[in-house]
């Protein structure tokens, strides 16, 4: 005579309880979870095999095994499949070793027009050509595989990321001349922050560079208004009409925060000079007035070289940034800053448009002035 099956003592705590409640209701979680839940919760009121069984639809063989395994594991462990072994690997770790190299190649080098891999292509040659490197495993490989091989070896090799090259070798000097500058201005803020008395040698520091490309832009068709609870947004017609570029000359007295601009069609060297005619014309004779800016031809041109040199001595001082390091630029904020409350989504009737709104632009902002702050190694500065 068969012995009669004694109940299991399943203690579930009040956070576990509430756990399991929780997943039993869920209608996200895996219904494997919410089956085990369900019967974890329905043996705690009713501690038979065969009575939750008969309530939930199941097997009682299958109510048990789930009660063992929360005794022994928890009631929360219970709810998850035991792992399983799995089939064993096919795809060899030298095959392996083999296609990731292979991937960390480039596609062009191996006689294809692709500059780099797909995944697809590079299953393809795998296919054809790992068998014959003594990797008869590859001979199915799916395009599948392929993006798990290389997503455990974190390698894509279908993307591009862009780096820059540093060219200058005078780089870190150049640098430390502009942070020179910065921490110049650093004095002069604080001086005028203390009220303190003028130096006896006035000087105004200009961070200056052109953002050229600016595209005048025309719709073909009226913009129309977002209306409530019909749609949110503008809507505007994807054809439109060009009329040209201008480029914006501009430059931000890091003391008081003023921005000095002019918005020509070119930026070359005479455009150039008239800026600087520009900030001839606002700063006091006494006025010494340093430039920082890059390494524009415009800048260092034989028709720019004889202006200044018509001009007083030590009236203006320019401090170039390294190549590449345009980022030193403090003006840069102000472009971006430009770029993504203005020149976002705008639409002009004309070129002579374009140039005024962006005038009007930086008249606005100079009603109140940002005065810009460089802090990165700053207190490195010499």
């Amino acid at each position: 005579m068969a012995a009669w099956r004694r109940a299991i003592e399943l203690s579930l705590g009040d956070v576990d309880t509430a756990k399991l409640r929780s997943i039993a209701q869920s209608r996200t979680e895996p219904a494997s979870r919410v089956e085990r839940a369900r019967i974890l919760l329905a043996y705690r009121e009713d501690p038979s095999f065969f009575a939750v069984s008969r309530a939930l639809g199941l097997h009682h063989q299958t109510v048990q095994r789930c009660v063992e395994r929360a005794v022994a594991e928890g009631p929360l462990a219970a709810l998850d499949d035991r792992p399983r072994p799995g089939r064993e690997p096919t795809i060899t770790l030298e095959a392996k070793a083999w296609l990731v190299s292979l991937a960390c190649r480039k596609a062009k080098d191996l006689g294809y027009p692709h500059e780099l891999w797909t995944t697809r292509l590079l299953a393809r040659h795998a296919r054809e050509n790992g068998p014959a490197q003594g990797h008869a495993c590859l001979a199915n490989l799916a395009q599948g595989t392929v993006c798990k091989i290389l997503d455990q070896e974190e390698v894509k090799p279908h993307k591009v990321r862009y780096y820059l090259e540093q060219r200058d070798p005078d780089f870190a000097e150049k640098m430390a001349e502009v942070l020179c500058v910065y921490r110049q201005v650093k004095i002069l803020k604080q001086a005028a922050a203390l009220k303190t008395k003028r130096p006896s040698e006035p000087v105004a520091i200009i961070s200056y560079d052109e953002k050229p490309g600016i595209q005048a832009i025309a719709t073909t068709a009226p913009d129309l208004r977002p209306e409530p609870g019909v749609h949110a947004t503008f809507a505007r017609e994807h054809e439109y009409k060009r009329h040209g570029t201008v480029s914006l000359l501009a430059g931000i007295d890091l003391v008081s925060g003023k921005v000095h601009a002019l918005v020509k069609d070119r930026h070359r060297s005479r455009e150039f000079i008239e800026f600087l005619k520009l900030l001839d014309a606002a700063y006091p004779a006494p006025t010494a007035i340093k430039l920082i800016l890059d390494n524009h031809s415009a800048h260092i041109s034989r028709e720019t070289k004889a202006w200044l040199a018509d001009q007083p001595v030590h009236r203006f001082d320019f401090t170039f940034t390294p190549t590449h390091g345009s980022w030193l630029n403090l003006v840069e904020g102000f472009f971006s800053k430009l770029a993504r409350s203005v020149l976002r989504h705008m639409r002009v009737a004309s070129k002579q448009e374009l140039k005024d709104r962006l005038m009007a632009a930086v008249d606005y902002f100079n009603r109140d002035p940002v005065v810009h702050t460089w802090t990165y190694k700053l207190d490195k500065a010499a």
